[in-house]
């Protein structure tokens, strides 16, 4: 699906409007608000923008504020907060209507040797053996909710599928994802964007597995992300399959938490994620 992944390139190409504010927009696809995910890559990429080649972005820490409206754009106001020799510290602030959606903080820093160790990967099934969105919609009996329009992600449930769980599950869940077409090569800061933007779903729903809810939303459950924090361990290619190892510990005051791990094909951690989200069981009246 490459014209998908380029629409999804082109969303995270933000537009310079004035120095250190870029303006980005959202795909028409009639939604109620913002992806989060499309913020958190839209706000990196804004940063990324401010910051000299040489630095990379080791990690970010997020609030997500308020929805956001995908019928009018975003403004990126970004804050330059530090420059020293070895890290560059940037903040964010998404704005709309007048008023502040999402703010983000970015790490970047230069490339340095130091001390290395990597946890493992899991053993999972490889990606190519497991069923695709289509056919596990199939297997379902389900129509596609989303007819005529590409996903610019493929995503292979390893352990349960939202649309498969019925009953309560081990607080933990496994993905392979990558990008469904091909990305530039020579563009590091667009596959850690992309990452960022997928890293966002699937992650809160990991919450619901000890509890038997499937599909997200299903059972009346209002969900949204309210932080979202990552840690990069080295460089990668989004449009290569990648492995969403997630947990959820807790789930308390109607609030979840859960844990990612990235890894590559071959089985190097490249990431770390941590979020924690709103999940609300609505009244019967609302």
């Amino acid at each position: 699906m490459q014209n998908a992944v380029d629409d999804l390139v082109d969303l995270l190409d933000l537009e310079a409007i004035e120095v250190n504010i870029f303006r980005g927009v959202s795909p028409d696809e009639n939604r109620q608000r913002i992806f989060g995910g499309q913020v958190a890559g839209q706000a990196l990429v804004a940063a990324a923008r401010t910051v000299d080649d040489d630095r990379a972005v080791h990690s970010l820490h997020a609030y997500f504020l308020r929805p956001g409206d995908p019928t009018v754009p975003v403004l990126y106001e970004v804050d330059r907060i530090r420059d020293g020799r070895s890290f560059t510290t940037r903040r964010v602030v998404a704005i709309q209507h007048g008023r502040a959606i999402f703010n983000l903080q970015a790490s970047f820093h230069i490339d340095e040797p130091g001390l290395e160790h990597l946890e493992p990967m899991p053993d999972v099934p490889a990606a190519e053996t497991l069923p695709t969105r289509a056919e596990r919609l199939a297997a379902a009996g389900m129509d596609d909710p989303s007819p005529g329009h590409a996903q610019p992600l493929d995503i292979r449930y390893v352990t349960a599928s939202p649309m498969e769980r019925r009953e309560p599950q081990p607080p933990y869940q496994q993905v392979w994802f990558r990008a469904d077409g091909r990305l530039p090569d020579d563009n590091q800061v667009l596959h850690t964007c992309l990452l960022t933007y997928a890293s966002d779903m699937t992650l809160l729903d990991t919450s619901l597995m000890p509890h038997g809810f499937g599909a997200f939303g299903e059972g009346n459950i209002q969900m949204a992300s309210l932080d979202h924090a990552m840690w990069f361990h080295g460089p990668f290619r989004a449009d290569e399959w990648l492995l969403y190892d997630q947990h959820t510990p807790a789930s308390t005051g109607a609030r979840g938490l859960a844990t990612g791990r990235v890894f590559t094909h071959d089985g190097r951690l490249i990431a770390s994620v941590v979020q924690e989200g709103l999940i609300r069981k609505a009244s019967a009246d609302t």
